[in-house]
């Protein structure tokens, strides 16, 4: 992840937490989603921040985890959400994660903050977490014009969705749109990608 971009949410943890679970509204679309394409199985919720998501997918009946780049995101989604698990690992190694373990993976306005050139490695990856016949849920916020920071200083890279698509070669497209998102009010992207059952 982008240092200054990692740097603004440890030191300002507890805000952004505030904004995502306090402020927002839920964030519908999402969970419509979710209980669209994911099934029962193993799922991480992959840069789950504040762990507003990760929760909601464990009361939901989902088998899951959050793991974020953040120490101070996971010490206030730690404070939020006992007895729900998080760890610390990133994108775009993974490294405490394995490959081919999860059902579903969850990665929620996570890639914008990586710098160009690691996003597409970085969408491998997540594509690499999922069993056969798993799914991935993605999203990122979409700039326009060039990569940007906000006024905190967190980075918000530019890219065409083909960067994305080309990534995600060979798995099966179920969704892939751009909208509105019902929580921050941005403009996102999202897809939806399965990996193709075995045999």
């Amino acid at each position: 992840m982008d240092r200054e971009t990692l740097r603004v949410y440890d030191e300002g943890a507890a805000g952004f937490a505030a904004d995502w679970e306090d402020a927002q509204a839920a964030p519908d679309d999402l969970r419509a989603a979710v209980r669209t394409h994911f099934a029962p199985g193993p799922t991480v919720d992959v840069g789950c921040g504040s762990g507003r998501d990760t929760a909601w997918l464990v009361e939901a009946g989902f088998d899951a985890f959050g793991v974020d780049a953040s120490p101070g995101l996971l010490a206030e989604a730690r404070r939020r959400h006992p007895g729900v698990r998080f760890e610390q690992d990133a994108l775009p190694a993974l490294a405490s994660l394995g490959s081919g373990r999860f059902t579903n993976v969850l990665c929620e306005t996570v890639i914008m903050h990586l710098d160009r050139a690691d996003i597409a490695p970085a969408v491998r990856r997540l594509a690499a977490l999922l069993a056969p016949g798993g799914t991935l849920y993605l999203t990122w916020r979409v700039t326009e014009g060039g990569d940007a920071r906000d006024k905190a200083g967190r980075l918000y890279a530019s890219f065409d969705p083909t960067l994305v698509r080309d990534a995600l070669a060979g798995m099966e497209i179920r969704l892939d749109e751009r909208s509105v998102s019902a929580s921050s009010g941005r403009i996102v992207h999202r897809m939806v990608a399965r990996r193709r059952a075995q045999g």
